[in-house]
């Protein structure tokens, strides 16, 4: 009877640790924050879908748990206590992990830290690695602007050749940004939300070096599915 009891209790352990693997304990602060509904958000059928939420009363500190299958972007939004909801979201990369947010009432959305999120920290990287690309074209544009203001025409369509340029490169940067990220969800994720209308060839290329793990990830089947889908649209 003893012995029973000890494998029925080694049985609810082990399906208890099964459970909590996929899931994801999201915890942080909206400094400033006195009232108001922190709400967890995510894509489902590419619509925005809001998965919980919690009502701050006082304490600007928030706490979420929620099961992830996948490793996907989920967004934070804030609704104030006069129902008011605020322009921005916090977009993070959701995982089974312990993750913590930080941001105040006053920049929420601007001013965010992410910690504890694998896939984040690649894709904070790829966004420090593009800003030379925008901040490029950017000046680029300015200088178009100023061109056919003043007339010059022949310069302005130079520049806007500079333009197609600057968009080559930031699209094979991502490519191969892409492609040294190979066993992590944030590959698959940069193909269908930065170069979804790259050449084919690329798409194809990423997804054909992807792990299995990474084929089988919610953005992965997404990336094959939408590789075939131009793939019959171009042969059509």
């Amino acid at each position: 009877m003893r012995y029973f009891g000890l494998i029925l209790g080694l049985m609810i352990v082990l399906t208890g640790c099964s459970r909590s693997e996929n899931q994801m304990q999201l915890s942080g602060t909206v400094k400033g924050l006195k009232k108001g509904t922190i709400i967890l958000q995510k894509i489902k059928d590419t619509v925005v879908v809001s998965v919980d939420s919690l009502v701050v009363d006082g304490d600007p500190n928030f706490l979420f748990t929620e099961e992830i299958n996948s490793p996907e972007i989920y967004y934070l939004y804030l609704r104030l206590e006069n129902g008011t909801l605020l322009d921005d979201r916090i977009p993070f990369f959701a995982e089974p992990s312990e993750i913590k947010i930080e941001t105040s009432l006053k920049k929420f959305g601007n001013d965010v830290s992410v910690s504890g999120s694998v896939n984040q920290v690649k894709l904070d990287t790829y966004k420090q690695l593009m800003r030379r690309f925008n901040n490029r074209n950017l000046d680029v544009i300015e200088q178009r602007l100023k061109a056919r203001q003043d007339g010059q025409d022949s310069l302005a369509i130079s520049l806007s050749a500079q333009q197609d340029k600057i968009l080559a490169g930031k699209y094979l940067a991502t490519v191969n940004y892409a492609l040294q990220q190979k066993d992590f969800e944030v590959a698959p994720y940069l193909m269908l939300s930065e170069v979804y209308d790259a050449n084919l060839k690329y798409l194809d290329t990423v997804y054909k070096v992807l792990s299995p793990k990474i084929k089988d990830s919610k953005y992965g089947e997404e990336l094959y599915s939408y590789i075939e889908e131009r793939r019959k649209d171009e042969t059509n």
